[in-house]
């Protein structure tokens, strides 16, 4: 591995073979998310990371589009992404997203993609976010969601 592409993520400990607070997304790059080189262009990894957010909140029993009728939203307070290597059109991809509380009104979700079969991360990043009603006052998470979210 190349300094700083070590894994985020600790060894598997649940029966589904991933560790307590993540879930995992399989996806494989279209043409269209390419440049002229058959490379993932580097802002189709934020979307990658939006699909196993909310993908991974519906599997909780938290969908975002029921979130959003109950009057709770989960804007974007910052994103980061750093670039190991590449992804290329018709790679096998595992996206792996962890949950993580950050104070009584905001998370984060940590983010690695890799090929599929291989240990490299491809790329790392993180998105964080703030609970907060459709008037943008901040709101604290209800304790059926919050439980999803390990301090």
């Amino acid at each position: 591995m190349t300094p700083g592409s070590e894994s985020l993520f600790p060894a598997a400990s649940n029966d589904a073979g991933l560790p307590a607070g993540v879930s995992e997304l399989s996806l494989q790059p279209r043409y269209s998310e390419t440049d002229a080189m058959g490379i993932v262009y580097y802002a189709n990894y934020l979307i990658y990371f939006e699909v196993a957010r909310t993908t991974a909140l519906a599997e909780l029993g938290h969908p975002y589009w029921e979130m959003e009728k109950r009057g709770l939203l989960i804007p974007v307070l910052s994103a980061h992404c750093d670039y190991h290597r590449p992804a290329r059109y018709g790679d096998s991809l595992v996206l792996r997203t962890r949950r993580a509380r950050l104070g009584r009104a905001r998370i984060r979700f940590d983010y690695e993609l890799r090929r599929l079969g291989e240990d490299a991360p491809l790329v790392t990043g993180y998105t964080e976010h703030a609970f907060m009603s459709p008037e943008g006052k901040p709101l604290r998470p209800p304790a059926e969601l919050w439980e999803f979210f390990p301090a």
